[in-house]
């Protein structure tokens, strides 16, 4: 589930704090990064069990309203989405029971919080869509979850706030690693029951040791690369520079230097990017001319072994 993406994004971050704290000891910083990655596959499961408590909620809502229904001589209402066969798995699933149980992680302290998204839930048009519809399959249930998500989840400043009162490395996660709940919710199969797997925490440990390379590089190797950029980039004053540019295109340089099955082009697509989400508004597009010359001045010098676009 943690990709390279997030991979970056966090090594921006705690490169940043690495020397804006002041006490730089490596392995306590590698220790924080690996925590703080960790950080996000909890909020991954965190945000499947939100799903499953608000469908449990919903079926206690459900009962009420069927045990009043009766008492009342009225119809009996719909059960679909109480009873919706993706979220029922979802609840069954092992893996996500196991590591709710490990963490002891709930939604029980906020209650409220779920009863008001399932109110927000049952008043939408994708929900009366869904009750509506003649259509009764495990794809319709799994299909109205997605929307939902999107819809509701996604895009919520209640559950921005409440995530960061649990924790504040979940700040800057949370648009990434819904992106992987939802892929989650499309890979879902009813033949796997219980059984149906979740994403891992890592793909693999070719990631894993990217991340550790890449962040020991940038620290342990700041001086040289800091030089290139002052050798590339003689007509500008680094004082006058964002601190943050700095730091990005430092671990830019140990990304193209330690990783030469990655292409240059995605090193620099990928740091443009980041520039843009946490520097100034000029940043990205310094930053891009910048690395593109930074490599083609390592190539042209032999000390980088790619090939670079030609200008």
């Amino acid at each position: 589930m943690i990709n390279r993406e997030l991979i970056r994004i966090k090594i921006v971050q705690l490169t940043y704090a690495y020397y804006q704290n002041g006490n730089h000891n490596m392995d306590n910083a590698e220790k924080e990064l690996l925590f703080s990655l960790s950080k996000a596959y909890d909020l991954y499961n965190c945000l499947l069990s939100l799903i499953v408590a608000v469908s449990r909620e919903a079926h206690l809502h459900y009962d009420v309203e069927v045990a009043r229904a009766r008492r009342e001589g009225k119809d009996v209402p719909s059960g679909k989405f109480a009873n919706n066969r993706f979220a029922m798995q979802l609840e069954e699933n092992k893996q996500l029971c196991e590591y709710m149980e490990t963490q002891k992680q709930s939604w029980a302290d906020n209650i409220e919080f779920v009863r008001n998204l399932l109110s927000q839930m049952e008043q939408s048009q994708i929900y009366k869509d869904y009750i509506e519809s003649p259509e009764d399959s495990y794809e319709d249930d799994r299909e109205v979850w997605r929307k939902l998500y999107k819809a509701l989840i996604m895009e919520n400043e209640n559950l921005d706030s409440l995530l960061e009162e649990r924790s504040l490395y979940w700040n800057d996660d949370k648009e990434i690693v819904d992106t992987f709940v939802l892929k989650t919710i499309k890979r879902f199969d009813p033949k796997n029951k219980a059984k149906q797997e979740l994403l891992p925490e890592f793909k693999d440990e070719e990631d894993k040791d990217f991340a550790v390379k890449l962040f020991r590089a940038t620290i342990l190797n700041a001086d040289q690369y800091q030089r290139f950029m002052s050798e590339t980039s003689r007509n500008w004053d680094f004082s006058r520079l964002a601190y943050m540019d700095v730091v990005i295109m430092q671990i830019a340089i140990a990304e193209m230097m330690n990783f030469p099955n990655i292409p240059v082009s995605v090193t620099i697509n990928e740091y443009v990017d980041l520039a843009k989400l946490y520097s100034t508004p000029k940043s990205g597009s310094y930053i891009n001319g910048m690395l593109d010359a930074i490599a083609h001045y390592l190539v042209d010098t032999g000390k980088m072994m790619k090939v670079v676009n030609k200008r």
